[in-house]
């Protein structure tokens, strides 16, 4: 196999059956993003593919683990000064993406872990794509969220590929969608393990040469509960004008008018749907620069960028090393206990052990934390045995078995600071010396608990908002006393639950 390095990002194969494999690996990130160089850098790597004989297919696949292309390079949008400035971009890139999809062979996607923003966008100029069942695999548009809408090209490809009503879905929700549900709704061809994306890969673009794309299993669709609704709803302008204007009720129901994005997404994909994707096109690059420079996506935009900046922050100055925290008890099973059970043995992957006064209570907690599951398996989030595997950690208790191992308890009782003070007794009785004590207090002042506690240096707040599995926001609240060790270690615990 013939390999030869394009450019700084894009490595170039092609095997012995004709097989044009793409790698791309942006330089110096952990992810492949999306910069305005990159555009340059594809029009030299296609000019490459098309000067070559014998080419019969192109497969692009990442070579950064675990992930395909996580987006585009916001800090980009944050120097743009004009809405002609920023519409540039978002025209560069699709041009880029047109020209992708134009070669003149089968492109085919090959997606291992994160494919977002414009790195769906690009997945979509492609004839075909496959992707792993990995459960690092994510496919979204998820643009809204900063204000903005796709801007290379998304508004117009989706809707054509997966239908109005799933595109519009994704599209103002910025929802993230797993493997079997792309599958499910048509984004991807096949999903395959991913030791065999490149076999999948490849065999899908043997599928497509000579294929009409559009064609195939139109039939098999339409006769589908899904398909039907397309069928009903999207194949006639009737239906079509019902179909935008219950999504515009349910829109300006959410936003009340204050993000203007959902709106113009709206807009944008009727235009293109009812006048055709040239003008669609057209309409998303405007309404790409005009909504990049809007007072709202640059608010959006200054807060991805700083809780960016804030997931390098550990909390103190020169902590090297931090406490280990892999078993993590929880004191009171109610709501507030429950959701931080669940996020510490979901998201964190740790042991949790919960106590509460009687076996009702504790029921109750495990209770709430399988209805988190329950509700990813219904949406096909899920695998039901990765669900109990994932449930598994959680235990129960209505005394202190189980409790001698712990690394940090968090306790989240009522709003009695001698019940708190008690629970600082009992933990520095029944665990072990370097335990941290945590309260999820909202009022009783931190150093109030601590007061009497033979080990204050270990005692810290983390204190959660209500319901704990969706909210993001963690406060970690200290005393003069804490440990910075103990800090530190307690931000980086908050960050491995998703906070």
């Amino acid at each position: 196999m013939n390999t030869e390095a394009i450019s700084k990002t894009f490595t170039l194969q092609v095997d012995d059956d004709g097989f044009a494999i793409v790698t791309m690996d942006v330089p110096g990130e952990s992810q492949n993003v999306l910069k305005v160089e990159l555009v340059s850098e594809m029009k030299e790597l296609l000019e490459q593919i098309r000067d070559r004989g014998g080419v019969k297919a192109v497969i692009i696949r990442s070579g950064k683990p675990g992930s395909f292309i996580a987006g585009a390079d916001i800090s980009m949008l944050r120097d743009v000064t004009s809405a002609e400035e920023a519409e540039a971009i978002g025209r560069a890139g699709r041009e880029a993406f047109n020209e992708l999809g134009q070669l003149g062979v089968p492109v085919v996607a090959a997606i291992d872990g994160v494919c977002l923003g414009g790195g769906l966008e690009l997945a979509l100029a492609c004839q075909g794509r496959v992707c792993s069942d990995s459960d690092k695999t994510r496919l979204g548009l998820p643009e809204v969220q900063l204000g903005l809408l796709p801007g290379s090209g998304g508004t117009q490809r989706l809707p054509r590929l997966v239908g109005i009503a799933t595109a519009l879905d994704m599209m103002l929700t910025g929802k993230q969608v797993r493997p079997k549900q792309a599958r499910k709704m048509g984004l991807v061809d096949a999903v395959v393990p991913a030791a065999n994306l490149l076999k999948a890969a490849k065999k899908r673009a043997v599928e497509l040469k000579g294929a009409d794309r559009k064609s195939q299993g139109s039939f098999k669709d339409y006769l589908s509960l899904a398909g039907l609704q397309r069928l009903a709803l999207e194949s006639n302008s009737i239906g079509r004008n019902k179909l935008f204007e219950e999504a515009r009720k349910k829109t300006l129901a959410k936003t009340r008018g204050n993000y203007p994005a959902p709106e113009r997404i709206l807009q944008v994909v009727e235009k293109g749907i009812e006048e055709g994707e040239a003008a669609g096109y057209e309409a998303e690059a405007r309404a790409f620069g005009e909504l990049a420079v809007s007072p709202e996506a640059r608010q959006l935009i200054n807060i991805f960028l700083a809780g960016n900046e804030l997931k390098k922050d550990t909390g103190v100055e020169g902590v090297t090393e931090l406490l280990a925290i892999d078993r993590v008890g929880v004191l009171g099973g109610g709501l507030m206990g429950a959701g931080i059970a669940f996020v510490s043995a979901d998201k964190a992957g740790k042991q949790v052990r919960i106590k509460d006064r009687d076996e009702d209570s504790v029921t109750h907690a495990l209770a709430y934390a399988w209805k988190q599951y329950a509700g990813k398996l219904k949406k096909g989030y899920m695998r039901r045995s990765e669900a109990g595997k994932r449930m598994s950690r959680i235990t129960g208790t209505t005394n202190y078995s189980g409790f001698a191992d712990r690394d940090l308890v968090i306790e989240a009782v009522f709003e009695d600071r001698d019940l708190k003070r008690q629970m600082v007794d009992d933990i520095e009785r029944e665990c072990p010396e370097d335990v941290i004590f945590a309260t999820n207090t909202s009022s009783i002042p931190i150093a109030t608990i601590a007061e009497g506690a033979a080990r204050p240096e270990q005692v810290i707040g983390l204190h959660y908002f209500s319901p704990v599995e969706k909210m993001p926001l963690l406060e970690v609240i200290t005393t003069e006393q804490t440990s910075d060790r103990v800090t530190a270690s307690c931000v980086s615990f908050g960050k491995q639950q998703g906070k």
